[in-house]
């Protein structure tokens, strides 16, 4: 009888469990994001937050989509895997500057850094992940994805975020996310032995009427 959990292919494996990582380091954040502004930041308020959390979006969305198009018309993953550790080392260092954020000016700039890190980050994330997913196993792995990486991963990193903020101040906080999705970007390096090498596009034909 086939078993529940079926055995996964290395990137699968690997994308899945570094996901988990950045995922909970990235949980750590939502539970003291907003008291952290309006109580250390100068000139800060709870409009504020959502100001910044917009700038970040906006420009991750935007950006991304610049981003996906470039790697796309790229054969291979070569590109997507560069870009996918560039923007994990970015996001690593930008948050961790948090810790020396002390003007609201100081917070919208580090989200839009952060913004164009992760829009580095998703799109060739999910063309490897989409690319190496087993045949006949496709629903099953998203939802690992959705349920493990995503879920188990911001389920622990509130909890610990929580936790954490309490026991050693917000601040402090920041430079704990930036280790944890360094770690991260560096298991995503193991992914290198499976990319697919770039190929050279076919010189285009050209077709002389007769």
């Amino acid at each position: 009888m086939r078993s529940f959990f079926p055995k996964l292919n290395q990137v699968i494996l690997v994308i899945v469990m570094a996901y988990f990582v950045l995922t909970a380091a990235a949980g750590f954040l939502p539970p003291l994001y907003a008291v952290f502004i309006t109580t250390q930041i100068a000139g800060a308020s709870v409009a504020s937050v959502g100001l910044a959390i917009t700038i970040y979006w906006i420009t991750k969305s935007v950006l991304q989509l610049f981003v996906a198009r470039f790697i796309d018309r790229n054969r291979g993953e070569i590109d997507d895997f560069y870009f996918m550790i560039a923007g994990g080392m970015l996001n690593a260092l930008f948050v961790s500057l948090y810790y020396f954020a002390t003007t609201i000016t100081h917070v919208y700039l580090l989200q839009m850094l952060i913004g164009v890190a992760d829009a580095m980050v998703i799109p060739p994330f999910y063309a490897i992940f989409t690319r190496h997913i087993d045949k006949g196993r496709e629903g099953f792995e998203w939802s690992l994805f959705s349920s493990f990486s995503i879920g188990a991963g911001s389920a622990f990193g509130a909890i610990v975020g929580g936790v954490l903020g309490t026991a050693i101040g917000f601040r402090a906080v920041f430079p704990m996310v930036g280790i944890l999705t360094f770690i991260a970007t560096i298991m995503l390096i193991f992914l290198k032995p499976y990319i697919l090498p770039k190929v050279p596009q076919a010189a285009p034909r050209i077709f002389i009427e007769k």
